[in-house]
């Protein structure tokens, strides 16, 4: 026997995964999170029983509400599995799968269209960061077509634009968890020799640990399976991950997908930074909305790792172009004009689609389900 649990199977950015009515699943976070182990398919490396995609960036899955907050129209709780693991991480936010939150919210009739657009506040569960979303509606759906492209997903959509709202200390106490904006770190291992290298460690909607590439023996132009295949520099990067979160106040994250480690160099392709990602054990294809806001924020910081690396404008409001393996994401940041140095806003552009909706299905012996709430 199964029990069938609705769902609707969406792309959010460069993610994708299902999204669920949080009434649908169970109330009990414990069994909501092994229905979604097994929803995911998880722990298998190739997730054959289970909806995912055999990669974190489709290991994801997004739960959604009516919101209590007065102002706020959803709330959004993002998880995080991994396909070889038992785990479900619903601590940190995810802005790509967040692109695909109000588009399932009119699916399933939580917010009502406001006509050729309609804009609603997200409120997300994770780390109590709010943001408000607008996409493409006609008549009375979500319009998915359109002239919007993003690097990482092929050919074009209808635009979704995301103003996030206060993202500084989303995981950690502030945006400088460190209380500095640079950090010289010595890091010791096996398999390698201790090495020592200046980082940023950052929060702004995303915990990172930002470093240069030539610091730890790369380019930073080196391909995602050069780096996956490079164990040394794996273990050299986890060991230095596991040292400074605690310097970050957050904890032992061994079993954690944060803080993510990014490796930094110049622009080749006319943007403003080069950047590989790893979340936290995989080369990222592309870098994370949340991270690409993150490493924007840390352009604009005198001090930081990123100063005298990034290629930046002059004057006025920056847009950041960082530059990831499979192209760039173009971050919008809006400064306080008597203190440049306070990032007051950041804004960027995403797509994403409905592939699929119906029911997924668990073992009964699992979970029997519940009564559906209205």
């Amino acid at each position: 026997m199964q029990t069938a649990i609705p769902c609707s199977f969406m792309r959010g950015g460069t993610s994708r995964g299902p999204f669920f009515m949080a009434s649908d699943l169970p109330d009990d976070v414990a069994m909501r999170d092994r229905v979604l182990l097994a929803v995911m398919g998880s722990p298998d490396q190739r997730q054959i029983d289970g909806l995912g995609g055999a990669h974190p960036l489709t290991s994801k899955v997004g739960i959604v509400s009516p919101s209590q907050t007065p102002g706020v129209a959803v709330d959004f709780l993002f998880a995080q599995l991994q396909p070889d693991k038992d785990t479900v991480d619903t601590t940190p936010n995810c802005g790509n799968m967040l692109a695909a939150v109000l588009p399932f919210a009119i699916e399933r009739g939580l917010v009502a269209v406001q006509g050729d657009t309609t804009t609603a506040r997200v409120l997300t569960l994770n780390t109590g960061m709010q943001c408000d979303v607008t996409v493409q509606t006609r008549g009375d759906r979500v319009n998915y077509t359109g002239d919007a492209r993003i690097d990482g997903v092929p050919g074009h959509s209808a635009p979704i634009t995301i103003n996030f709202l206060d993202t500084a200390g989303s995981v950690c106490s502030g945006l400088l968890p460190t209380g500095r904006v640079r950090d010289s770190i010595a890091v010791a291992g096996e398999g390698f020799e201790t090495f020592t290298l200046d980082v940023t460690c950052i929060d702004n909607g995303m915990p990172l640990v930002i470093f240069k590439a030539c610091d730890v023996g790369c380019s930073g132009y080196e391909s995602v399976a050069e780096l996956n295949a490079n164990d040394t520099l794996k273990r050299r990067i986890e060991a230095l991950r596991l040292l400074v979160s605690l310097k970050m106040g957050l904890g032992d994250v061994a079993k954690k997908n944060y803080p993510k480690m990014t490796l930094i160099a110049s622009p080749r392709d006319g943007g403003s930074i080069s950047t590989r990602s790893f979340i936290p054990h995989v080369c990222h294809d592309a870098i994370g909305v949340l991270a690409a806001v993150t490493v924007g924020t840390a352009c604009v910081l005198k001090g930081s790792v990123c100063d005298g690396v990034a290629v930046m404008g002059q004057g006025g409001d920056p847009t950041v172009s960082v530059e990831h393996p499979t192209g760039e994401f173009s971050v919008a940041l809006g400064l306080d004009p008597t203190n440049p140095q306070n990032v007051t806003q950041a804004a960027l552009l995403r797509t994403a689609r409905l592939i699929m909706r119906g029911e997924v299905m668990v073992p009964s012996s699992l979970w029997a389900g519940k009564v559906h709430r209205d």
